[in-house]
């Protein structure tokens, strides 16, 4: 668990963070300037191989003194792949195009964006808060938790399960959006598996990081995920009805 009481720092200099997170954003529109090919390799490695990438966030720090990525292409693929799944949604399910523009952004913003925001600010500042550990003395130079870096995390988890709930979920959403046992069984393990390995990779990316302690916290919440999953199966519960039926009531 947590402790109840923040420990006590001096506070490091924040300039190299903040004098990044511009550069960061600039590149956004410059496509000459992002490495795609390691981009789908990291995307491919954090479906079978996730400790990989880590591995190689080590690598990053070492050459670039940084946690955090300098390259935004992970952010815009990932976004430009929801966009593409979430239009293929709408294709087969919605009926207006005014529609499924909202569906579209709705989705990038709150599904993925947004959250990650919330997410990576909550994450950055439980890091920082409680489970950095203390410094052996006063010449060790403090290390904290960059945004950032905690956003590239979120980035990180959310696209094994973008794979599963939302390409995976569509070629099976016709079977798991039907009424009955087996459908509410299916779309509740796809649910269950897809947030824990979510949480898996999140506790991947703080445990890789040397100056945190207790980094099993970010593990917790699968426990929490395990114990539900099957009351929700049993009352009935059906995720992808729900979903669907959130954003598709009409064809659903």
């Amino acid at each position: 668990m947590l402790p109840t009481v923040s420990k006590t720092r001096s506070t490091p200099s924040t300039s190299r963070p903040n004098s990044m997170f511009p550069q960061y954003l600039r590149r956004i529109v410059k496509w000459q300037q992002m490495d795609i090919e390691y981009t789908f390799w990291q995307m491919l490695h954090l479906c079978t191989a996730p400790k990989v990438v880590y591995q190689h966030t080590k690598y990053h720090k070492q050459t670039k003194n940084q946690w955090a990525r300098d390259d935004p292409a992970f952010v815009v693929i990932c976004s430009l792949l929801l966009a593409v799944a979430t239009i293929a949604y709408c294709a087969a399910y919605d009926h207006s195009a005014a529609h499924a523009v909202f569906v579209v952004i709705s989705v990038l913003l709150f599904h993925f964006l947004l959250t990650g925001v919330f997410l990576a600010t909550c994450c950055c500042f439980l890091t920082n808060a409680y489970l950095r550990e203390e410094a052996p003395n006063s010449h060790v130079v403090e290390q904290r938790v960059e945004w950032l870096y905690a956003f590239d995390v979120h980035c990180n988890s959310f696209f094994p399960m973008f794979v599963m709930l939302y390409v995976i979920h569509y070629f099976v959403s016709p079977l798991l959006v039907a009424h009955g046992f087996i459908p509410e069984l299916l779309s509740n393990l796809l649910f269950m598996v897809a947030a824990s390995y979510y949480h898996y990779l999140n506790f991947l990316g703080y445990d890789v990081l040397p100056f945190l302690e207790r980094t099993t916290f970010f593990l917790y919440p699968i426990g929490v995920i395990i114990v539900l999953s099957p009351i929700l199966i049993l009352s009935g519960f059906n995720p992808s009805r729900y979903f669907m039926n959130m954003y598709f009531s009409q064809r659903v």
